[in-house]
């Protein structure tokens, strides 16, 4: 008779410790498919740069310099391989098109442009998705490194390998308002 209760609780807590564990594996899975959305998002953005690059500069041929850093921060993100490398290098290039619209601004043809035009419409919308693809990812780590940190979870993530996950941050720098210069002599 005890050696069929203690039977009964070991198969009872085997079958907590597998739902607990497959939980874990499935938390896991949404945030690793969170962040895959986040890279998808980024790809796209990585992927209409060039087309609007190459517009910008049959307009703008003597604007090299602000040309390039968009280029260059376009292959540092291409090049990040952890959320906080993505976030920095995502933060360049957001800085770098910021640049590329002041410049823009000084060719009003350019803006008239439809395929101009239409590729800004598609970042817009691109930097729409990365911001809902980036809050998604970031919702899932909170649910996943709750249940990592809460007991009796800590304890089956520890034996289990699963690990706190990265949130995907904002660069530091992005709380600095850009400075913008449209040539003037601010007086």
């Amino acid at each position: 008779m005890v050696l069929g209760i203690i039977a009964v609780v070991i198969v009872a807590l085997g079958i907590m410790w597998m739902s607990s564990y497959n939980s874990f594996v499935n938390l896991e899975e949404n945030v690793d498919q969170s962040y895959a959305q986040i890279e998808n998002q980024l790809q796209r953005r990585l992927d209409l740069i060039p087309n609007l690059v190459n517009t910008v500069k049959g307009y703008a041929s003597h604007e090299k310099e602000v040309i390039a850093s968009v280029s260059d921060a376009r292959a540092r993100l291409a090049g990040a391989n952890t959320p906080a490398e993505e976030a920095t290098a995502n933060a360049e290039l957001s800085n770098a098109l910021s640049r590329l619209l002041v410049v823009v601004e000084n060719y009003p043809n350019l803006k008239a442009d439809q395929q101009f035009t239409q590729l800004m419409d598609e970042l817009s919308g691109t930097e729409n998705r990365i911001a809902v693809a980036r809050k998604d990812y970031n919702d899932q780590v909170a649910e996943y490194n709750k249940k990592v940190k809460r007991f009796p979870g800590s304890i089956i993530a520890g034996f289990g390998g699963f690990d706190e996950k990265e949130y995907f941050q904002a660069d530091p720098k992005a709380q600095e308002a850009p400075q913008v210069d449209f040539g003037g002599n601010g007086g």
